[in-house]
């Protein structure tokens, strides 16, 4: 199966497609959909997206794994991204992809074992758990990748976010919920 991970930005968007089969991991590729903040919104939604679509069309993915909303620092800027990731989402569900998404504090966890991890660490791990060598890319990029990475081993707090519990877990329903509220708490988004 092939995933992308998304890293919306209205200006920067990284992007990665994981090829996972079994406990293998391939990484096709991955880098940053750049529309300069000079442009309109209109022209940077569309520069964003038809160069999502070109990848789409080149490795078929069969999920989308995105970046959760967080609160932003201002409405506008909210907005914006609202934008964004609305117009990835389009683009995706018209190509049948199923869509999950992760809040940025459980992608750290996911990765780090730490959820309040730097950028800088989630980049180095997973560099490190992919094989890959340490470019000179943006961190967004990274990001998309660790996104991937999360949606492809997910770890039991995932699971129980996207409504999938594992069975220990079944019989404990209120900690499910439990977890949800914590989430919440923290900020993030709960499917």
């Amino acid at each position: 199966m092939v995933i992308l991970g998304i890293d919306p930005g209205s200006i920067t968007t990284g992007y990665a497609f994981l090829d996972v089969e079994g406990n293998a991991y391939r990484v096709l590729q991955y880098g940053v959909l750049h529309a300069p903040a000079t442009e309109s919104l209109e022209n940077r939604l569309l520069k964003i997206v038809t160069g999502l679509e070109e990848l789409l069309d080149q490795y078929r993915p069969q999920a989308l794994a995105m970046e959760g909303v967080f609160f932003a620092k201002n409405a506008k800027s909210a907005l914006v991204l609202g934008h964004i990731r609305g117009a990835i989402l389009v683009a995706c569900r018209k190509r049948g992809m199923t869509y999950s998404e992760y809040p940025p504090s459980l992608v750290k966890q996911a990765v780090t074992g730490d959820g309040s991890a730097s950028k800088e660490h989630v980049a180095n791990m997973v560099f490190a758990r992919l094989g890959i060598e340490p470019g000179n890319l943006p961190l967004d990029a990274s990001d998309a990748l660790a996104i991937a990475l999360t949606h492809a081993t997910p770890s039991p707090l995932a699971v129980a976010l996207q409504g999938k519990r594992p069975a220990k877990a079944r019989k404990k329903k209120a900690s499910v919920q439990q977890w949800k509220d914590l989430i919440e708490k923290m900020g993030g988004t709960v499917p």
